[in-house]
């Protein structure tokens, strides 16, 4: 069975840059191996693709950061929030309230 034929590089795209900006961009490209065009269609291809979350060991690392900070501030935030529920309670039953709880309120 025959490879398909690689898609026909028909179509160009002009960007302005600063010469200086060329002259490193062609170097580079160069060491490496390749041509400019080359180097700028891997980019493009690149930015097309769909993203890949945890592949990349840096986006790993930051989910598992925000996952650390969330935790730490609801762990900071419960006591406040169980204090506040536990005070809304005590009010709820504190039917004269004196900050006393008699039988007959605590009864209802």
């Amino acid at each position: 069975m025959a490879e398909p034929r690689p898609m026909k590089k028909s179509e160009t795209l002009e960007i302005r840059i600063p010469y200086s900006t060329k002259q490193a961009f062609m170097a580079q490209c160069q060491a490496e191996g390749r041509t400019a065009s080359e180097a700028l269609r891997g980019l493009i291809d690149q930015r097309l693709s769909p993203p890949r979350p945890y592949r990349d060991g840096r986006r790993l690392q930051q989910f598992f950061a925000g996952a650390l900070i969330a935790a730490a501030v609801g762990a900071a935030a419960a006591p406040a929030l169980a204090r506040a529920t536990l005070a809304t309670q005590f009010e709820t039953l504190d039917r004269n309230h004196d900050g006393l709880l008699t039988p007959a309120e605590f009864g209802r």
